[in-house]
């Protein structure tokens, strides 16, 4: 934190671009935090947010509910097949928060207290709080915090971003045979995995029949699936609901980012009817779970996400974002051109570029100050806003970016890579 003797103060948004308190623009690189849809400043979103604000601001849904949460349910259903129920949070850690716990209580619930254990891939992210971390535990974020956080199991996940590793399918075969050996076991409640690809852990992208597989074990090893989407689902990887395209069948999801269309906080966290139909029973029996947030369903966050929702068909935008991904995808020779730049990896609106040390060399680089600082200077000389995770160069712009302005994000990151080069490898590559 010492590095930022300031931050510079963002003081309006118009589309995909940022403009600061000095009146300088950058086109949002990132969809402020992966979550932005349609861009800032969007009319219908804005008017759907004040409608409902001049209706009903917040009531509890303790003993109550209200119409924007009972629609957006049913549209949430409607468009994630096998869920049957949803329980709305604050944000993505929150709704992994609630899935874990309906895990672990639906087997208490079924009589078998013992199965309280949670199975994760290596480089999984799914949030910053307790029971989140110790589902993805990225020692780079939390190694701090490390005996604190419950012991979770993670199991390696075949993402071939070396070119010296063992060929995918190879991988991919040994990594399931380890997965399996884990859900055997009679201890284990569910096994978490982000649906598609781990944005997080570096834009590390599955192949294609992982997802599948992984759910067929489950079914095999009778363990419950819980596909996290809180960043991959609503089109960011070019489908509205990855698990469902990739042949995958989850016990329970989780949904956050752009459920809003990126305007208001909120997430949802959906079961199957099995896993909610194992909560139901008399009061003295204590099977309800015992979890609850004081903006639960607030009605205007829920009005923004069934405006949002509406606006995914009246524009067809995973249309527009397949075609317009494809910009993505001919971009990704042009950064390995740069000699800093080592693998490129995209899928759907989202493209992840390693910095290395050098031309042909894997090593991630090492300059004395964060890579994360000297980034965000570069591209906001350039006119972006770029945040890097690790050495990892994320483009995730919001998903209505158009194709010009798509081209003109990629030129400007290209650029203030270049221009950061000297500062990047000052210190040599990492030892």
């Amino acid at each position: 934190m010492s590095e930022w003797s300031r931050f510079d103060s963002i003081t309006s948004a118009d589309g995909v671009w940022l403009t600061d308190s000095w009146g300088h623009q950058m086109i949002d690189g990132v969809a402020s935090m992966w979550c932005n849809v349609w861009g800032h400043s969007n009319p219908e979103l804005i008017r759907a947010i004040t409608q409902q604000a001049e209706r009903l601001q917040h009531s509890s849904m303790f003993n109550m509910t209200h119409g924007p949460a009972e629609e957006l349910a049913e549209r949430l259903v409607e468009i994630s097949p096998g869920m049957h129920r949803v329980m709305y949070s604050d944000n993505g850690s929150t709704a992994v928060e609630i899935a874990l716990k309906m895990a672990v209580q639906y087997w208490s619930n079924s009589g078998q207290r013992d199965r309280n254990r949670i199975v994760s891939l290596e480089g999984g992210y799914h949030g910053d709080t307790l029971g989140a971390m110790s589902a993805g535990y990225v020692p780079e974020f939390f190694g701090s915090l490390g005996h604190y956080v419950p012991a979770g199991v993670a199991v390696p996940v075949p993402v071939r971003t070396d070119p010296r590793a063992p060929p995918q399918k190879e991988q991919m075969n040994s990594c399931l045979d380890r997965i399996d050996e884990e859900l055997s076991r009679s201890d284990v409640a569910a096994i978490i995995m982000e649906s598609g690809a781990q944005l997080a852990g570096g834009v590390r992208i599955y192949p294609k029949q992982f997802q599948r597989e992984v759910s067929r074990l489950c079914r095999r090893n009778a363990v419950l699936l819980i596909v996290d989407e809180v960043a991959t689902g609503f089109g960011r990887l070019g489908m509205m609901s990855p698990y469902h395209t990739l042949d995958s069948k989850p016990d329970i999801v989780t949904y956050g980012k752009m459920l809003t269309g990126g305007y208001l906080t909120m997430a949802a966290t959906l079961a199957t009817r099995e896993v909610y139909d194992s909560f139901l029973g008399a009061y003295n029996e204590k099977r309800h779970l015992f979890h609850g947030h004081t903006y639960t369903g607030n009605p205007i966050a829920a009005a923004a996400a069934i405006k949002n929702l509406e606006m995914y068909q009246k524009y067809d935008l995973i249309r527009h974002v397949t075609r317009t991904a494809a910009t993505l995808e001919e971009y990704k020779g042009r950064f390995s051109d740069i000699d800093i730049v080592g693998d490129v990896r995209c899928m759907g609106m989202l493209l992840g570029a390693e910095l290395v040390s050098g031309r042909g060399d894997a090593a991630p680089i090492c300059p004395a100050t964060s890579i994360n600082r000297i980034m965000y200077e570069a591209g906001k000389r350039r006119g972006v806003y770029l945040r890097t995770l690790g050495n990892i160069i994320m483009l995730v712009p919001p998903l209505a970016i158009t194709k010009d302005e798509l081209v003109m994000l990629l030129e400007r990151t290209m650029q203030a890579v270049t221009d950061a080069k000297p500062a990047l490898l000052a210190c040599g590559p990492a030892q």
